[in-house]
């Protein structure tokens, strides 16, 4: 019993089947270079400074920024002694003060 399907018993070119596996070789090459730079970018981006303060902000002495976040109107920096000040446009003025306390 021949398991071939009708009109293909002829038989298959090496130089097809060689042209084959240099073309799934290369694009396995290409997808895993791909991957392997795809994660060098991210443990890049992941490892990058935090970006400055803008200039404009001028924190109260001794307050360590920790984050910083901003909105339409108003600044956010979130401080190294756990509190959250809300500035102005201007970035002088303290909008609102946040204790942040955490919950057990």
């Amino acid at each position: 019993m021949n398991d071939t399907p009708e009109g293909l018993d002829e038989a298959v070119d090496p130089s097809l089947v060689r042209f084959l596996k240099i073309l799934v070789s290369t694009l396995a090459g290409v997808m895993i270079v791909g991957l392997v730079a795809v994660i060098y970018l991210l443990v890049i981006r992941l490892n990058a400074d935090v970006p400055e303060l803008p200039a404009r902000i001028v924190l109260p002495e001794g307050v360590k920024a920790q984050a910083f976040t901003q909105g339409e109107g108003w600044f956010a920096v979130v401080t190294e002694d756990g509190r959250i000040l809300i500035f102005g446009r201007d970035g002088a003025t303290i909008l609102q003060d946040i204790a942040i306390t955490a919950k057990d």
